[in-house]
């Protein structure tokens, strides 16, 4: 993957993740479910912490330090990707850093990060998320998937 199709395929996520949350903002109302499918609805959220909530203390000054956090985050995972050759890892770090850019930029506007779409089984809520979300988890998944492919390969 050359160094140009890397950042349009970045800018590509980020775009797509800005247009679905803003989707989500005008067409949802905070806290509200809706129905879709039997184990994924729409309820409209803001995170201010990191994955699952994970250190949520507020929006403020601990919000702006995570936010920082995750731009060094992806400076270093952006190294890496011009670094790597593979293209599977290629693909799982533009996934990795799209979804953590659409993040970061969705939290710099007011320190929260949209959520809305939530994952179920029955009564049991599994999680909230949102694209960008989804492509990071995606390119763990594709990232792990590589290294084994790597390590099995010699």
């Amino acid at each position: 993957m050359s160094k140009i199709s890397i950042f349009i395929y970045i800018f590509l996520l980020v775009t797509i993740d800005f247009f679905i949350k803003h989707f989500a903002l005008a067409n949802l109302a905070p806290f509200e479910t809706v129905y879709f499918l039997p184990f994924l609805n729409f309820y409209l959220t803001f995170n201010t912490g990191i994955a699952f909530s994970m250190f949520d203390f507020g929006a403020g000054l601990s919000s702006y330090i995570l936010l920082f956090i995750g731009l060094l985050i992806v400076i270093f995972l952006t190294k890496q990707l011009l670094a790597e050759t593979n293209r599977l890892s290629q693909t799982a770090l533009v996934l990795i850093v799209g979804g953590a850019l659409g993040n970061i930029l969705d939290r710099a506007g007011d320190g929260a990060v949209t959520d809305f779409l939530h994952f179920y089984i029955n009564n049991f809520s599994f999680f909230i998320f949102n694209p960008a979300d989804a492509f990071i988890c995606i390119g763990a998944i594709l990232l792990i998937g590589s290294e084994f492919l790597k390590t099995s390969n010699g």
